[in-house]
């Protein structure tokens, strides 16, 4: 077994940088490891149009050390009143690399999503000739179905549909949770993808109870059964390009999780790689770790891959990548941390 390993440097396909006090705090820890980052744009406002896009953008690269290498890729937040034209423009320009759908009120800032999806329609139709791809946050949001069963539902109730009608659309599955999102983007064709978190190959619904309500390990889509976690990790470390790496990196203050209503949101920057390396270790899959991490996003996506390599270890990290991280005056963020030791570390050299 080896004991150091090393790939090219890793992308994040799914990553919340926040804004503010926020951004400069949490900004630095993703670029100090991944090469790009498709970044989400559920600000508050939400990024609805180029200039805010643009105006996002200037802020992220403000917040970055001088000397970084990491490149922030653009999204748009799809409403119910985008503009086709700025998805043409957007995609001429380059500034625009995918476009975000949230279904209304699915998660974290996510009001001004979409209700009826009838209404995007000109939008999705000048996605798909301008071959941007639409990222879906892939749950429904009716009251009347479990949360344990909001991905599946979306599946029949709006993926395959809209699918069926924009046969030509890239789509990425956001984050998947499920036996059935492996199973359904598994057997479709090269338009759909997906991206898979390291804290839904690590924990299952049990663990958000274990020894009492674990409000750090609370995100959404929330972790379903046994059976899924296990699904999921089949598919990542399968070798399979439609599956890569998105973090989903989520912060949120320690008082807005450590309350009666806390947020859902995992912030795992500082720890991905290694937990998802341990992950592929614990499955016999390191050989294809790169292909998940560093190959097959770019590839989807018409990226090059990073020109860079980084190097892992197979040995416990420094103690100091749990810290929490300070925020600025309004307190600090929880580093994810699962119940088993992380046997993996990132080294330099």
């Amino acid at each position: 077994m080896p004991t150091e390993i090393e790939i090219i440097r890793p992308d994040d396909w799914h990553l919340h940088l926040r804004d503010g006090a926020m951004l400069k705090a949490v900004a630095p820890v993703s670029a100090a490891l991944f090469g790009r980052a498709i970044v989400m744009p559920n600000l508050v406002p939400p990024v609805r149009t180029l200039e805010d896009l643009r105006a996002y953008r200037s802020r992220i690269a403000a917040a970055l050390p001088d000397e970084t290498g990491f490149r922030p890729l653009m999204t748009l937040y799809l409403t119910e009143t985008s503009d086709p034209a700025a998805i043409t423009e957007g995609a001429a320009s380059g500034d625009l690399a995918a476009v975000k759908l949230y279904p209304a009120g699915a998660t974290t800032n996510s009001d001004a999503g979409v209700k009826d999806f009838s209404r995007v329609h000109g939008v999705l139709e000048a996605m798909q000739t301008a071959g941007v791809p639409l990222l879906v946050h892939g749950e429904v949001t009716d009251p009347e179905v479990d949360i344990f069963d909001r991905e599946a539902v979306f599946i029949e109730r709006v993926l395959s549909p809209l699918r069926k009608d924009f046969p030509g659309l890239r789509i990425v599955m956001e984050h998947i949770t499920t036996e059935e999102g492996a199973s359904y983007v598994g057997e479709a064709d090269d338009t759909l993808a997906a991206t898979i978190t390291p804290q839904h190959l690590i924990i299952n619904r049990t663990d958000l109870f274990k020894g009492g309500i674990r409000p750090h390990f609370y995100c959404l889509p929330i972790a379903k059964r046994e059976n899924h976690r296990q699904a999921l990790r089949k598919a990542a470390t399968s070798g399979s390009a439609k599956f890569f790496l998105g973090t989903d990196s989520a912060p949120h203050l320690v008082s807005m999780k450590e309350c009666a209503c806390g947020c859902a949101g995992i912030f795992n920057a500082p720890v991905a790689v290694p937990y998802v390396a341990q992950v592929f270790d614990e499955e016999g899959a390191l050989d294809r770790l790169e292909a998940f991490t560093s190959l097959n996003g770019p590839a989807f996506y018409g990226l090059p891959v990073n020109e860079d390599k980084i190097r892992l270890r197979r040995a416990a990290p420094d103690p100091a990548i749990f810290r929490n991280v300070d925020a600025g005056a309004d307190g600090s963020v929880v580093v994810f941390r699962a119940d088993r030791p992380l046997q993996w570390s990132v080294f330099a050299g």
